[in-house]
């Protein structure tokens, strides 16, 4: 049976392909661990080593599913220095990656729990989500630590339906949450709009307010007032916005976002 819809108003993968996508990239994250070595450095996430990014995603396997469990671990911190100590850092990662796809299958679909990002589905399907798109993106930093430099879209196994719900979080979840306002020079209204999909992103960006982000067509009325459009493959927007993409930003406004407002953890 279909799990309920990851995105608010009926978009999204459901449940199931969250959780596939999930275990599909902690394979991918330990695979491209192996293959570089703990000690090799991570070219997205400046200063980290392999080590590190392990640790940090074994913590956050781990406190997700704390969370999934009614159990919270608050601070999650230790857990980090757990695995950076553990004879068997990987083995470590594995365990954590199997609880917390066991800890999706036990929660309740009526589970109470924190949930921390704006327009958020109800806590299972978010917590299952975000996972989903942490895991995924810091598998990305596993490849490009293989590779020695920011892995292209070409090379990655992200299918794009995943890709188009993670812009969907960044964009109406994460930079959303931003009490401040920001703005590129002067106000702007950036249209982001992943080729062949049926909605983009319309993000208002001005110094006097904060961040908002509404849903769009593409074509409509609403994305026609864009001062600014960033558009491409799915995937390749996914690493552009999160500061994952090999190529240099296209133009000033894209340099200004990864300075200012994309997400680098």
């Amino acid at each position: 049976m279909p799990g309920p819809t990851a995105a608010p108003g009926g978009r999204g993968p459901t449940l199931d392909e969250l959780g596939e996508a999930l275990g599909a990239a902690s394979t991918v994250l330990r695979a491209n661990a192996v293959a570089a070595g703990l000690g090799a450095p991570v070219p997205t996430c400046p200063g980290w080593t392999v080590l590190d990014l392990v640790a940090h995603q074994g913590m956050v396997h781990r406190w997700a599913a704390s969370h999934l469990r009614g159990e919270p671990i608050e601070p999650p911190e230790p857990l980090e220095q757990q695995g950076r100590e553990s004879s068997d850092p990987l083995g470590w990662f594995d365990e954590g990656a199997t609880a917390l796809l066991q800890a999706i299958v036990d929660a309740p679909d009526d589970l109470e729990a924190l949930v921390f990002l704006n327009d958020a589905p109800a806590p299972r399907l978010f917590w299952t989500r975000r996972q989903c798109h942490e895991t995924t993106i810091h598998a990305v930093d596993a490849l490009g630590a293989r590779l020695g430099r920011p892995p292209r879209a070409d090379e990655t196994w992200i299918a794009p339906e995943v890709a188009l719900d993670g812009i969907d979080e960044l964009l109406v979840g994460f930079v959303t949450r931003r009490r401040e306002g920001t703005w590129p020079g002067s106000p702007t209204r950036l249209l982001v709009r992943p080729d062949g999909a049926d909605v983009a992103w319309l993000v208002d960006l001005a110094a006097s307010r904060p961040v908002s982000t509404r849903r769009v067509g593409p074509t409509g009325p609403e994305a026609a007032t864009a001062d600014h459009v960033l558009s491409g493959d799915p995937v390749d927007l996914y690493l552009r916005l999160w500061s994952r993409s090999p190529a240099d930003p296209v133009d000033e406004l894209e340099r200004w976002w990864r300075d200012t407002v994309s997400v680098t953890w």
